[in-house]
């Protein structure tokens, strides 16, 4: 296991979470923000990306979308990657690990049963306005955290939002924290100057400066965010067991909020766990960004898909995609649940092969 999943910051609980009960929670939001083109590969089009949410979690469910005639793919520049939703599906099955999906603001809703946190998808942050019911949705998402703790022994919480490393670029820019040049990308050549003139505009157009808000989490979220953030950090906050954030960069702005919302809050049951394509990126440096928070455990998981015959899975290794939909938490809840990375990668292969 030492040579799939690598740990970075401080020390964790990992070895006690083997062969425990686990439960997949996998939250879906749009934000108008990836309807500007060139922010996001997460969709064939800039329009497109909202439907990404809720054809993921569809895929996972359904094994096909039912809201898009194909899969969600990355492509940039002729290469084509599919959605990591097959990489989760393929991790879950294998584990026998529950799937559930709560919406915190999706566009597209999906042809399943979900829970309902939100429904408003956000606003462009070019705006200045971004999510209007903040604490509403964290108020929620903490009772749903509530909920959840009584049904399992370690959460795991996964995400599917287009263009969520710059909505998380703007909250950690807001409350103060240094994420230029650090959050990811789901493309190969990372848009770093792009999020950063988008996260200016939000704030010029808010009034307020760089680091103003570090003592106004949810202000952060209104002008700068998504719903996801508000939602998924009041899940935790509602939680009395280990819980373990299933994404990139995206979560250290999940951290943020938690850190000035909860008072005492138990960072030793708290973690994050992403693929090697997040934590090994020389575009960004998720271990930097977490330092400057909590120094949360950072989990990464190897695929080895330089092993793969799918090209679609080798771009991975070319910096398509990275990241989503949960990918390297449910390999690392596969893993700990004794499933082996060869099976993992063989059924994600199995998977690619039936949907094209």
């Amino acid at each position: 296991m030492r040579n799939i999943i690598r740990q970075f910051g401080s020390s964790s609980n990992l070895p006690e979470l083997e062969n425990v009960d686990v439960l997949f929670l996998c939250v879906i939001a749009s934000t108008r923000t990836s309807n500007i083109p060139g922010i996001t590969g997460a969709g064939v089009t800039p329009e497109l990306t909202d439907y990404t949410p809720a054809a993921d979690v569809e895929l996972i469910i359904h094994g096909k979308p039912r809201c898009l005639t194909e899969i969600p793919r990355t492509i940039i520049e002729g290469t084509t990657a599919p959605t990591p939703a097959v990489i989760t599906k393929a991790s879950l099955e294998l584990a026998d690990v529950p799937f559930l999906v709560a919406d915190a603001g999706a566009a597209i809703k999906p042809d399943l049963s979900y829970l309902n946190i939100n429904s408003e998808p956000g606003g462009n942050i070019q705006t200045g306005r971004a999510v209007s019911n903040v604490e509403e949705i964290f108020i929620r998402g903490e009772i749903l955290g509530e909920t959840l703790s009584e049904l399992t022994d370690h959460l795991f919480i996964g995400e599917s939002t287009p263009a969520g490393t710059t909505t998380a670029l703007g909250v950690l820019t807001a409350m103060g924290y240094d994420g230029n040049y650090k959050v990811s990308g789901s493309m190969p050549n990372n848009p770093h100057e792009l999020k950063q003139d988008i996260v200016a505009s939000g704030l010029k157009a808010s009034g307020f400066t760089a680091g103003e808000l570090a003592s106004k989490p949810f202000k952060a979220v209104e002008i700068l965010g998504d719903p996801m953030i508000p939602a998924v950090a009041g899940i935790v906050a509602g939680s009395s067991i280990p819980v373990t954030l299933a994404g990139g960069t995206q979560m250290t702005a999940v951290c943020a909020i938690i850190k000035e919302v909860v008072t005492g809050f138990d960072w030793n049951n708290l973690s994050i766990a992403t693929t090697k394509y997040v934590a090994e990126d020389e575009s960004s440096d998720i271990n930097y960004i977490s330092r400057q928070i909590a120094d949360t455990p950072i989990f990464s998981v190897d695929p080895q898909f330089e092993k793969c015959k799918s090209h679609g899975l080798k771009n991975y290794l070319n910096g398509s995609v990275k990241e989503g939909v949960g990918a390297g938490g449910a390999m690392m809840a596969s893993i700990l649940k004794g499933i082996s990375m060869d099976a993992i990668r063989k059924k994600t292969e199995e998977i690619c092969l039936e949907l094209f």
